[in-house]
């Protein structure tokens, strides 16, 4: 029967049908080759994400931080030019500035209200960013910070 193929082909031997049969097969890759993808993908992700998560924990953190110091430098231009810290104003309430509703990640507030002499201003952790390990931070006049952990100032 396979001679009777080649001849109504018109190819020359068997070796040639064989050629033909072959670049006509499908070519794909398998199931175990897509498996074998798949948990490469979920090994890189495992490692991947959560470093990820540190990372916009570490950013947030240095954008309330910002907001913090700058704020600690308007009410020392506040004291230079009144001669009290009092009547001194936060240049805004949430980290990151100007944010709404789930997007806000610290609230700005001073943790002791500005005396004459002094102000301690503090950043405390919201939504997101409460699971961040450096908890709330703190700023005063005399530039102490809190939390003294390292890396978290």
């Amino acid at each position: 029967m396979a001679d009777s193929m080649i001849e109504r082909t018109g190819m020359k031997n068997k070796n040639e049908g064989r050629a033909l049969c072959a670049r006509n097969r499908i070519s794909g890759i398998t199931l175990i080759e897509l498996m074998v993808v798949v948990a490469i993908i979920g090994i890189l992700a495992s490692i991947a994400y959560p470093s990820y998560q540190q990372y916009v924990l570490r950013a947030n953190r240095a954008e309330a931080q910002a907001v913090l110091t700058e704020t600690a430098q308007f009410m020392e231009r506040y004291f230079t030019t009144n001669g009290t810290y009092v009547g001194g104003a936060l240049l805004s309430n949430v980290s990151p500035k100007g944010a709404s509703g789930g997007s806000i990640k610290y609230n700005i507030s001073f943790s002791a209200g500005p005396t004459a002499t002094a102000f301690t201003l503090q950043a405390a952790p919201t939504t997101v960013q409460a699971n961040d390990s450096c908890g709330t931070m703190t700023l005063s006049n005399t530039g102490a910070q809190t939390p003294t952990t390292a890396g978290c100032w």
